[in-house]
């Protein structure tokens, strides 16, 4: 089986560069604000999981996570919320819109790394 590919939805080029250092068995996709990260998404219909930051310009991660369940052709790819913000009241509003789990910055790589591979296992086969 393929290695699962993994979007990475963030404005923020050193988180970038530390999830390519973190995640390097997976091919990844990069998007740098929301908008880009759903056009990202529709040029590759093999993306297994999305790691996406919440705040963003353009588009936040509230709106890409409520845009992509929204679209059959993506409703299914688990999502990963990522942000400096950690309330109650907002992780539960993201895993209650789809998000498939909520990682708060700063996070452990290892915390990080658990997420993915458990999602990543379970995701469908790649088309």
């Amino acid at each position: 089986m393929p290695p699962r590919k993994v979007l990475i939805v963030d404005d923020s080029k050193l988180l970038h560069r530390m999830f390519e250092m973190m995640l390097r068995q997976y091919p990844l996709v990069h998007a740098y604000d929301g908008r880009e990260g759903l056009v990202r998404l529709g040029e590759n219909s093999d993306i297994d999981l999305v790691l996406l930051d919440v705040n963003m310009p353009h588009m936040n991660g509230i709106e890409v996570l409520t845009a992509m369940k929204a679209d059959p052709r993506f409703a299914n790819i688990p999502v990963v919320l990522i942000t400096t913000e950690g309330s109650e009241e907002q992780t539960d509003r993201g895993l209650a819109l789809g998000a498939s789990a909520y990682v708060k910055k700063p996070f452990r790589n290892e915390e990080l790394l658990a997420v993915v591979q458990r999602l990543t296992a379970g995701a469908p086969a790649a088309t």
